[in-house]
């Protein structure tokens, strides 16, 4: 006896399998017609390889005739086998040609998939990747997509073709011999009860295949990302305990959806061959009575291949739909997260900005019940260079992603030129700022190119003065190919050049509003003071704000915001805040205390 809870979770797993082919049909309806002229041809082509056997009994027949010693009509011979050779070419046809159509269609499918998946990561709020790792993201653009694809196109056609080709053989061996007919049906029944059972127990292991592979790949990202942390901690056995315990489960769940699925063709192949033997046994009881020619039986012995192969591999086509809908349930709820508000509407932009910010009472929490920003309130005049200090977890990065839009206040409003940041589009708030990050990042591509990065019309001079003001010129110019070096596996930069490059990519794009977030952290003192000197240039006139660990580097900073658990608790320059011997000067001092 079922348990209910059971029966629920098989009814809830065949809702969403429902539920995604409906969407997959929705989102496939451009190509439905393709499809359709498809699903025609695999299905003219069935027929014409139904009809076959006819011809051929009657073939039979007629060599028949010869072989009890009468004359053998040699033209009706020709004739049949010119009109089987016709109809087997003419079934080719259109099995290659719903092949060709149905192999273009899938692909474009998968195709606009990873598109849609693509552009879909450029609309979701910064949020969701700190919830979901990148290589399940990874995953949903690759394999997902590339499953939905090879599973449409092997599924869809087949099942067509298998449906046609069941349906006609009944009807045809029904037509010629209703006794056989019953013979041949009762021996297959079998496989209609296997074809259930192993589809009811393959799905949730394809649905368990592609979510494991998602982990799976997430895990690799992680662990090959910080191979470096990995090594220095000795981590590997615990790394690759991980790793096995996810391929194993990867293992399990593969294992048994493919053992399932594979079952069906030896199996629909076993229940052929019973349904052999039952018709020639029956078919010869009815040839020694005289009810049936012996070209009925050869006819019948092609029909119950034509029967039963169908079996299998509508089965298979169901195996096959099953990974379309595991994956395709992964791509439709993927796409149906919740996405960035739609901003084209935003009468407000940003034009010719001076760089005066304002941040009035903001509150900000990443999650509902988590407050990170309390209340944070700072009026910054144009030009000025504003450092933010404090301990770690106090709120500083976050003030800086607010800032950028990257997050959206809980309350409160950020003001840039007296114009709130929530009245203009994302995309014009990006615009203002140019930004140097903690984590460096360059892309495979010329040293030119990283520089220069989405910035138009950039000339060579422009490069080399950027490169010059922040001290990489001289190591860029003793690389083979100079500013047109490839960086990739066998030219890498070191974490300081890196850092040096996108520092230089700041100064190319010359916003008016700079952000520095730990910009130098990676560099060497001397390098620093180079860095320092180019940024102090950078900053000449633009508004800046700094957040270091480092609080030597901001000495010279118009106004320093102390923040502490999400507050400023302090503010001033340099040497009123070590004045009044409070937070900031505690920070401050212990970086000089000897142990």
């Amino acid at each position: 006896m079922s348990r209910p809870g059971k029966q629920r979770a098989d009814v809830g797993k065949a809702k969403n399998s429902r539920a995604t082919f409906a969407k997959l049909i929705r989102y496939s309806k451009r190509h439905m017609w393709a499809v359709l002229v498809a699903l025609i041809a695999a299905a003219c082509g069935a027929a014409l390889q139904i009809i076959g056997p006819d011809f051929i009994r009657n073939l039979t027949d007629e060599i028949t005739k010869g072989l009890g010693g009468g004359a053998i009509d040699m033209g009706a011979v020709w004739n049949f086998a010119i009109i089987l050779v016709c109809f087997y070419s003419a079934a080719l046809f259109l099995n290659l040609f719903e092949g060709m159509i149905m192999t273009n269609v899938t692909q474009r499918i998968a195709k606009r998939m990873r598109t849609d998946v693509s552009g879909k990561i450029n609309r979701l709020p910064f949020g969701h990747f700190q919830k979901t790792s990148y290589g399940d993201v990874l995953s949903r653009v690759t394999n997902d997509t590339d499953t939905v694809g090879q599973s449409l196109n092997q599924s869809i056609g087949t099942l067509v073709m298998s449906f046609t080709m069941f349906v006609g053989a009944i009807i045809m061996m029904f037509i010629t011999n209703w006794a056989m007919a019953v013979t041949a049906i009762v021996a297959s029944l079998l496989g209609f009860v296997i074809m259930a059972v192993i589809v009811t127990l393959s799905q949730k292991f394809f649905k368990a295949q592609q979510e494991t592979l998602g982990d799976l790949n997430g895990q690799i990202e992680e662990t090959y990302t910080g191979h470096n942390v990995v090594r220095v901690y000795n981590a590997q056995g615990k790394a690759k305990q991980k790793f096995e315990e996810t391929n194993h489960k990867l293992y399990q769940s593969g294992w048994r959806a493919q053992f399932f699925s594979g079952l069906m063709f030896p199996l629909m192949m076993f229940v052929g061959n019973i349904g052999y033997v039952a018709v020639c046994v029956v078919g010869a009881l009815l040839a020694l009575n005289g009810t049936i020619s012996f070209g009925v039986i050869v006819a019948f012995m092609i029909y119950v291949r034509l029967f039963n192969q169908p079996l299998g591999e509508f089965a298979q086509g169901l195996a096959n739909l099953q990974r379309t809908a595991a994956a395709g349930e992964r791509i439709f709820e993927f796409l149906g997260e919740p996405e960035l508000e739609d901003e084209s509407q935003k009468p407000a932009t940003l034009q010719n900005i001076k760089g005066a910010v304002d941040f009035k009472n903001v509150r900000f929490g990443y999650e509902e019940n988590t407050v990170v920003i309390k209340d944070f309130t700072a009026h910054i005049k144009p030009g000025q260079k504003v450092a933010i200090v404090g301990p770690t977890g106090a709120g500083k990065t976050t003030i800086v992603n607010l800032l950028m839009r990257f997050h959206e206040v809980d309350s409160g409003e950020i003001l840039i030129d007296g114009v709130s940041t929530n009245r203009v589009t994302r995309e014009n708030v990006h615009e203002q700022f140019c930004m140097v990050l903690q984590d460096t990042w360059v892309f495979e591509g010329t040293i030119r190119d990283n520089v220069i990065y989405s910035m138009p019309n950039i000339t060579d001079e422009q490069v080399i003065d950027a490169c010059k003001a922040v001290g990489l010129h001289h190591f860029i110019m003793t690389l083979p190919n100079g500013y047109d070096t490839v960086l990739d596996d066998k030219a890498s930069l070191s974490e300081g050049e890196k850092q040096l490059l996108t520092i230089a990519r700041a100064i190319i794009k010359n916003a008016p509003l700079l952000i520095l977030d730990e910009a130098t952290s990676s560099v060497d003192t001397r390098t620093e003071r180079k860095v320092q000197a180019a940024m102090d240039k950078l900053m000449h006139g633009r508004t800046s704000f700094v957040i270091a660990h480092r609080l030597s580097t901001i000495k010279n900073a118009d106004t320093i915001l102390v923040m502490r658990d999400g507050d400023i608790i302090e503010s001033g320059k340099h040497k009123q805040l070590l004045e009044q011997r409070g937070f900031y000067a505690d920070l401050y001092n212990s970086q000089f205390e000897v142990v």
